[in-house]
């Protein structure tokens, strides 16, 4: 599945069938972007729809099927439906007519499950007005907003948006800077980008078009060269970098250029340690020297891309692991959001990209299953500046030192 490749908050709307989940949709957005009819069942699959919510900014809502879907096929769109919880930061519970039992006790359950919080909308109040004893049932039993609406006549509009912006958890869309509580007012950040094979037609790609407005947010000066020119840049610089990142492909050649004294790290793994599972990924890296033969390395790639002769993911990892550990290692790239194929514990470790086109609740949700299995992960960046010997330098700007850690 590769729906929900997007760094913006994810709302997830959610409820039975004809509750006037598409209807809400078209309230929030002001317009008809949500197909709606009285016929039950109408949205068959998540869709996306592009929002703006005042004091939240740009979001993306998601429409789901009906959870009391029937038949077969029925049961597959409700299963579908529920895997966008591991995509969402928040979820509208929609529900009608005073009804609320097992089917919206369960989502609930759901949501918590995935600690995705939640609030609730008694929609249709134009029709059904919701009994003040009833909401406030509800209100008591899950301790989260209730708001009696009708998405045909919203006049309490700001009231949801209100419970949505109270709700949403600011991490959703408040991001950390990337190296902006690195570097002071003035500071120089030298950035490495090699232009090769796999760099994007007349453009940057997006890590390093983040980290050059961060640096800009931050008061810092960018300074961006490809890694043949770094040498001889670096010595006629003054004053010198505070900070250089580089490529994690050109790691090594960065390492040789840049002087022991400046602080070095790659775009991967600040990236990492704003939106990855940072502390794991710190006490998983070390485990790639303990492979063996035939150990099975999971590599999770967070889009979809052409893949050149010299791919990174699927080519040069796998590349430099079976080099630095002298093992035959098998290896499985799974690209986007698809499904993992077997069972996690099949796997030994699991290598994460830096995640740029994702938010950091789908990523953290993606390595979860391999985290509660006990299977170390790691990030492309920290991979790569572990096998080519820089690993303590890569993580020392963060105040940080490498450190061994058995797994069972």
């Amino acid at each position: 599945m590769t729906k929900g490749r997007d760094t913006k908050p994810h709302i997830g709307i959610f409820g039975r069938r004809n509750n006037g989940k598409s209807s809400l949709i078209n309230a929030l957005t002001g317009q008809e972007t949500a197909i709606v009819s009285d016929v039950a069942g109408t949205t068959t699959d998540p869709v996306k729809k592009s929002i703006e919510i005042a004091g939240i900014g740009p979001a993306v809502v998601i429409d789901t099927a009906g959870i009391d879907d029937s038949g077969e096929l029925g049961q597959k769109r409700i299963l579908r439906s529920k895997e966008m919880l591991k995509l969402i930061d928040l979820a509208i519970l929609v529900i009608a007519e005073n009804i609320f039992d097992e089917p919206e006790k369960g989502l609930i359950a759901d949501f918590k499950k995935h600690e995705v919080p939640f609030i609730v909308i008694h929609n249709k109040s134009d029709l059904h007005k919701a009994g003040e004893e009833f909401l406030t049932v509800i209100r008591d039993r899950y301790s989260v907003p209730v708001i009696d609406f009708s998405a045909k006549y919203p006049l309490n509009i700001d009231d949801l948006i209100i419970a949505i912006r109270e709700t949403m958890p600011e991490s959703a869309y408040r991001k950390r800077p990337l190296v902006g509580d690195l570097i002071s007012y003035g500071d120089v950040v030298l950035l490495i980008t090699p232009i090769d094979i796999e760099a994007p037609e007349g453009r940057m790609i997006l890590p390093q078009m983040q980290v050059i407005r961060d640096v800009l947010d931050h008061d810092g000066i960018a300074v961006v060269c490809k890694e043949r020119e770094v040498d001889a840049f670096i010595r006629k610089m003054d004053p010198k970098p505070a900070l250089v990142i580089t490529d994690s492909q050109v790691f090594p050649k960065a390492d040789a250029a840049v002087p022991k004294n400046i602080p070095l790290t790659s775009f991967s793994i600040v990236l990492a340690r704003q939106k990855g599972d940072f502390d794991n990924y710190l006490k998983g890296t070390p485990y790639i020297a303990k492979l063996k033969d035939g150990d099975r390395v999971l590599i999770l790639e967070s889009c979809s891309h052409h893949v050149s002769c010299d791919d990174i993911g699927r080519v040069k990892i796998p590349r430099w692991l079976s080099n630095f550990t002298g093992k035959k290692l098998e290896f499985t790239v799974v690209a986007g959001l698809d499904r993992i194929p077997g069972e996690m514990k099949e796997y030994s470790m699991v290598i994460q990209c830096g995640g740029c086109m994702i938010t950091r609740k789908q990523l953290i949700n993606r390595l979860k299953p391999a985290v509660d299995a006990g299977v170390p992960v790691t990030n492309y960046g920290m991979a790569i500046a572990y096998v080519h010997g820089i690993y303590n330098r890569a993580i020392a700007p963060f105040g940080l030192k490498g450190e061994n850690v058995d797994y069972l």
